[in-house]
Order: C-alpha cells, then structure tokens, then sequence
C-alpha cells in the first residue's frame, strides 16, 4: 500500500514512518516542519526512502498533492502548546482534519484507513470516586483553589478530596484548547468516516515518551523536560506538589498500536486509549529520571501551577487490550533509553527557562499561596 503520513517528520509520526516501511509500504509524508518542533529543516532521522512533501494540513493545494495516489492515511499532524493561540489550535487539529475527509470525499478517493492521533487530554480530569457519593467526573480546578495550594479533585456534595479511577473511552470532558481541539477532531473523523464509509480509528494516546521527542516544544513531556534539565546540569522543575499521577506509554507501544489498528478492521470506526497501563506520579518519574542519569541533583517542587492542567488521569486500556495488544515496555528502560538517545543530540538545549517566561507572561504558569 501507499500511505500517506501527516506530521510524519514528527515523534510519533516518525516511528511509524519506520514501521510501515519495515512491512514493505510506500509512504509518503506530508509535514510543515512549524517551529517550535522543528527548525525548518527535515531532521535527519527521517529515512530516504520516504517522499516527502513539506506542506501545512491546512493548506488545501499542498494536502491534494499529498493524498494523490495513496491508500490510506495516518493523520499526526497538530499544533500543541500551553500559550492562548486558541484560533491555532483548532485551525490546524479540527480544521485540518475536516480538509482531509473534504478532499477525499469531493474527489472520491479510493482511501482504504485512516487512522488518527488523538489524546488522552480529550478527558480533561477523568473518571473519580467519592467513598460516599460515588463516580465523579470532576471540572476544572479553580483559580481560586489552586492559589491556595489546594491541589486534589473533591466532591461537588461533601466536599471531600476524590479518589483517581482508572478513566476508560465513555466520557470526555477536555480542560483546554489542544484538548477540545482534539475532541472535535475524534468527531470529525469517526462521524465522516461513518458516513462515508471510510474506515477510521482515533487512538487516544497518554503520554507518550521516547526517542525524537522536540527539545524545542515545552509541551512534549515530562521526560524530555526531566531529561534536559539532568543533563543540562540542573535539577528537575515540579509543578504543583508533584504528587500528580500520570500515565506514561513508549513509543514502541505506541506503534504496535497503531500498526495492530492499521491492520485489524475490528478497530474500525473506534476510538481507543493507548496507555502505558501504569500510573506514577510526576515526582516519581523526576526521581526515576535523577537515578537514571546518575545524579545528585534532585527534583524541585516550585510551587507553581499551569492553568488549565490535570491534577491526575490515567487510561483504562482494556479496550485496546482486547483487539491483542498489550503494553510491553517498562518505564525504567523507557527512561535509560531517552537519557542515552538524548545525551548524543549536539543541539541538547534547556529551554524551560524561555518557556517559563513565556507562559508566565501569558498567565498560564502562577504561583500558588
């Protein structure tokens, strides 16, 4: 098959890239290469034997040259950010999905699967538990609340601090702009595909770590933040009181997902989460990270919060689990492996000091009381 891949010169992108080509396909990868991921420039990890077309999703000549002549398409490419560019994110995440069914259905393209990336953020706080009151799908925290450093969930009728469940595919209630963005994109895509008849899958990916993530992006996770700040010499940077509890997924597992999808037909018009099956708090990964690393140097809760986070989500991936996947790679040598990969990248650079002022100076990042 010929497969198109959008943002295929990205992290997740990228990997399956690699993998489509290992099963004999053809790609085709059609990417912006938009600061602040990339610098302009197709990295070097990318394989020749790969086409390449640099183009924006939301850029309607440049996204008709790429899907001509493919089978079937992967669609990563998205904006993600904390700054307030809200008009961005949805441009480039639920628009430019929009443009693709528009194309393919206008033109009577012959597309066989799509598969799309969405994200664990579509859930906003996720699935609770009040010992008196029971399920909770809490809202965001408030201001108010977090100034005061009060970080947990509580219960809207007693007030008491709730208990974190694992959070299945039943119910989203995104937070923020990346995840209300991707939310619409899910919809666009399975409705569409519905209605059309073209066979789609959203995935719902935690956190994903691994090799090639952006130094650039402050978005991009945990690790990659951890990682820099250990070998830049400088201790990790906890927001709120660390305790937060996440759900972290490798990348290898992010493809055998992808490509088990691509291949089943059962996935078909589905979404699923695709989640490392684990939960560990942002403190504990810090510590996993130092230890790792080989360093004295230890985290260091700052007391300050990102507006519209999460205080805990982690996926409930028994939905995946059941089409044969499972989740295979531990968190240890997630970590040993992107400190090793990372430590040989000649443009390592900390820009969490850049990004702080930045979101600072947005109203994103405050400090708590």
């Amino acid at each position: 098959m010929k497969v198109l891949v959008t943002g295929g010169a990205g992290f997740i992108g990228s990997h399956t890239v690699d993998a489509l080509l290992a099963r004999g396909h053809e790609v085709r990868i059609l990417d912006s290469l938009e600061p602040p991921v990339h610098d302009g420039q197709p990295p070097s990890y990318l394989p020749p034997e790969a086409e390449f077309i640099r183009g924006s999703v939301t850029d309607r000549r440049a996204f008709r040259r790429a899907l001509k002549g493919v089978d079937a398409v992967f669609h990563f490419a998205a904006y993600q950010d904390y700054l307030p560019d809200f008009s961005h994110f949805f441009a480039t995440n639920s628009v430019g999905t929009a443009l693709l069914y528009e194309i393919i259905v206008n033109e009577h393209l012959p597309i066989s699967k799509i598969v799309v990336a969405s994200s664990q953020a579509v859930y906003g706080e996720g699935k609770y538990l009040c010992p008196l009151h029971g399920l909770h799908y809490p809202g965001q925290r408030t201001r108010q609340q977090l100034q005061r450093g009060d970080w947990d969930p509580r219960c809207d009728d007693c007030g008491q601090p709730l208990e974190p469940l694992w959070t299945d595919e039943g119910l989203t209630a995104p937070h923020n702009s990346y995840g209300l963005s991707k939310r619409d994109q899910e919809d666009i895509a399975i409705q569409l595909g519905r209605r059309y008849e073209l066979p789609t899958v959203a995935l719902r990916y935690s956190i994903v770590q691994g090799p090639r993530q952006s130094f650039r992006n402050a978005y991009s996770g945990a690790l990659r933040s951890f990682s820099v700040r250990v070998l830049t010499k400088k201790p990790p940077v906890i927001f709120e009181d660390g305790q937060q509890l996440r759900d972290y997924v490798s990348i290898h597992d992010v493809i055998d997902a992808n490509m088990l999808v691509f291949e089943d037909s059962r996935a078909d018009y589905h979404v699923f989460n695709v989640g490392g099956d684990r939960r560990i708090t942002v403190m504990g990964l810090a510590w996993m990270v130092c230890h790792a690393a080989g360093t004295d140097c230890g985290p260091e809760p700052c007391g300050i919060y990102r507006l519209g986070d999460t205080r805990h989500i982690f996926s409930d991936v028994s939905r995946l689990r059941a089409l044969g996947w499972e989740p295979r790679v531990s968190e240890t040598d997630v970590v040993r492996e992107y400190l090793e990969w990372a430590s040989g990248q000649p443009d390592l650079v900390d820009t969490f000091a850049v990004a702080q002022e930045a979101m600072t100076s947005a109203g994103i990042l405050q400090k708590a009381a």
